[in-house]
């Protein structure tokens, strides 16, 4: 089918409840490059405009809320990272947090510090794999491979002190598995400095290549009152001019101790939501460099955690900054070792759910910058 251009002025939408031209059914996904996981869109098409853009969710559901229901607190901790396998140490972290709120836990300063290095490490790894899977999609693959090598550093540093590279459980209840060593506190403040002037190179290689600007400028435009409506958070909302931070908004951990800002635009594009990540890396680096100056000597488990975890009868909540916004806990108990309701708040979804009503009319191909845009990890979406 030839596509046919609209007039100015008009949208695919319009075109189509005014003309007799065709419109025909796209399927992207659900095993496709640009959703990045087994989301299915459901595209009518007029030509290459959307006039709607239908996601289909839970191709690789697992239930994730009922097995929390069906074990113990200890054994549901490294479901937590497999939820958002990008972000799992934030995840692990409201889980924790949750727990020892409800068991009244003090955490050790020690343990708080490293939760936080380490949950920035874990952020940044996630941003450049978004930062290079999005450049993918786009079309450039350069990118990608720088993206990975300095993502690699990350990953081995993680690695020594908890024996993952993706899906870790390094937190526990009370505190950590173990306390760091020299070999980790060195190679982080070496992975800052080697850091810091990569970032120069990815603005000068890619932030500000004009094909990359072209793409993304004025591409896919979300409002405030459009993030309002599905509950979006994280990087899709500080593109669009809401200074929303859950280390801000919500203080939790020793994050009140750090100072770092809140990377915003109020342009509302996809360059927006672009360069808030980029902006975020570099707040990540500063915030890990100052927690390493002040990091205090001490434990890094609690005293007297209890051998068997049974929260008193409550609802409690626990709300953490994960990389694509904001996460929130919530465990109900009846007093009993295992909860009776695990309901997790992740951001994937509201983010994706706005992505409906702000592709209509456009190309197929800004469509998908859009979608790459909001970085969705689909068995955060399938949970």
């Amino acid at each position: 089918m030839t596509a046919t251009p609209l007039p100015p002025g008009t949208s695919a939408t319009d075109v189509t409840r005014s003309g007799p031209n065709e419109t025909f059914v796209l399927n992207l996904g659900p095993q496709h490059p640009a959703t990045h996981g087994v989301l299915r869109v459901k595209m009518t098409m007029e030509g290459e405009y959307i006039v709607r853009a239908e996601p289909v969710c839970g191709y690789i559901h697992r239930m994730q809320e009922k097995m929390g229901e069906n074990r113990t607190y200890a054994q549901y901790l490294p479901n937590t990272s497999r939820i958002d396998y990008l972000s799992a140490m934030q995840y692990t972290h409201a889980f924790v947090g949750a727990v020892e709120r409800g068991l009244k836990l003090q955490v050790p300063p020690r343990a708080e510090y490293i939760r936080v290095i380490t949950s920035e490490l874990n952020r940044i790894s996630s941003h450049l794999v978004w930062w290079g899977a999005f450049l993918l999609d786009l079309g450039g693959f350069t990118p990608l491979l720088y993206a990975f090598d300095d993502r690699e550093k990350i990953l081995d540093l993680l690695e020594g002190i908890c024996g993952a590279r993706l899906t870790y459980c390094y937190y526990r209840i009370g505190g950590l598995y173990n306390d760091v060593d020299d070999q980790f506190l060195n190679g982080t403040r070496a992975f800052v400095k080697h850091m810091r002037p990569r970032l120069k190179m990815y603005k000068d290689l890619v932030t500000d290549n004009i094909i990359l600007r072209k793409r993304l400028i004025d591409i896919g435009p979300i409002s405030p009152e459009l993030c309002r409506k599905y509950g979006a958070c994280g990087p899709v909302i500080r593109g669009s001019g809401i200074a929303y931070d859950v280390r801000r908004a919500e203080p939790y951990s020793v994050y009140p101790e750090f100072d770092f800002k809140i990377p915003t635009f109020t342009e509302g594009d996809s360059m927006a939501r672009y360069l808030v990540r980029m902006g975020e890396i570099a707040q990540s680096l500063n915030i890990i460099e100052q927690a390493l100056d002040k990091l205090p000597a001490g434990p890094v488990m609690a005293d007297k955690v209890p051998r068997v975890l049974k929260l008193p009868v409550g609802d409690y909540c626990y709300a953490v900054e994960a990389a694509r916004g904001r996460l929130l806990v919530r465990i109900v108990s009846d007093g009993k070792e295992i909860p009776y309701r695990v309901k997790l708040r992740t951001p994937c979804l509201s983010n994706l759910s706005l992505f409906e009503e702000a592709s209509r009319g456009m190309l197929l191909a800004d469509a998908l910058a859009l979608m790459g845009s909001l970085d969705l990890v689909i068995p955060d979406i399938d949970r």
